[in-house]
């Protein structure tokens, strides 16, 4: 009885057509289920993933080891400037700056300016206040700008900021597997780079600022290893912002670009 109910179609065709939409219903939900598998992240892109990202962390740790740190800017007199044994030479960076007093003798004999900072001598380092009580510090009878400062200080740790926000966004899709995060990810990773460029700008301003308010005591200045840290880490940046950009294209832009020849007939 069953088996002919299944098997023998009725006159007007009703079984037939349940089947039919039965089996479209099916391929339906099973289109709709590939479909969304086809959202999510697939093994290979993961590891493109993965490897921009560490593309862009070693960006953030480029940057957090020179905003940290307080050699972005060496000032140096002449070795011969006070007349005796001593000379001094100052290093400073957003948060504090460091005076050195040197041995001449311990100066290499083509050098004509103090330095470098890591000869062997008295050093006194004091932090900055323009956060605290809004004074400006005094580098060898010069005065800084307490707001050029300020602003190269704000857009470094808005750029710490914006780092930490993408970083949360490839860990979000990382973690859910989908491609949404990538794009906002390379808009925080851009813009911390490009925050990051125009805080050593604005630093450097800064210490043209400096040495143009007294020129009673002449000084050699030159951008230390602290600011090559950190002008790398932004390029990094940019890079890996536009690395994340390119993963989260529904498409292979080499693929568009360099399409292959298709030799089948």
């Amino acid at each position: 009885m069953w088996s002919n109910y299944f098997v023998q179609p009725d006159d007007d065709g009703r079984i037939g057509v349940a089947g039919v939409a039965q089996g479209g219903g099916l391929g339906g939900m099973k289109g709709g289920r590939v479909q969304r598998r086809s959202q999510k992240i697939s093994d290979s892109l993961e590891g493109k993933i993965k490897l921009a990202f560490f593309v862009a962390i070693v960006g953030v740790t480029l940057t957090v080891l020179g905003v940290g740190t307080e050699f972005w800017v060496e000032l140096a007199q002449s070795k011969n400037f006070s007349g005796n044994q001593t000379c001094q030479m100052a290093h400073y960076g957003l948060w504090k700056g460091c005076i050195h007093t040197l041995w001449v003798a311990d100066i290499d004999p083509e050098r004509t300016s103090c330095g470098p900072a890591e000869l062997p001598g008295e050093t006194n380092c004091t932090y900055f206040k323009f956060f605290t009580s809004g004074e400006n510090a005094v580098i060898f009878k010069k005065t800084t700008d307490r707001k050029l400062n300020l602003a190269a200080a704000v857009l470094a740790l808005l750029s710490l900021t914006m780092m930490v926000m993408g970083s949360i966004c490839i860990a979000m899709s990382l973690n859910k597997g989908v491609l949404f995060f990538l794009k906002p990810a390379s808009f925080c990773f851009i813009l911390s780079g490009v925050l990051v460029l125009l805080s050593i700008l604005i630093f450097h301003q800064s210490v043209l600022s400096l040495l143009s308010t007294d020129h009673s005591v002449p000084l050699h200045h030159e951008l230390s290893w602290s600011v090559a840290c950190v002008g790398s880490a932004g390029a990094i940046l940019i890079f890996g912002g536009f690395l994340f950009i390119i993963l989260s294209l529904p498409f292979s832009p080499w693929q568009k670009c360099w399409p292959h020849k298709n030799n089948t007939t």
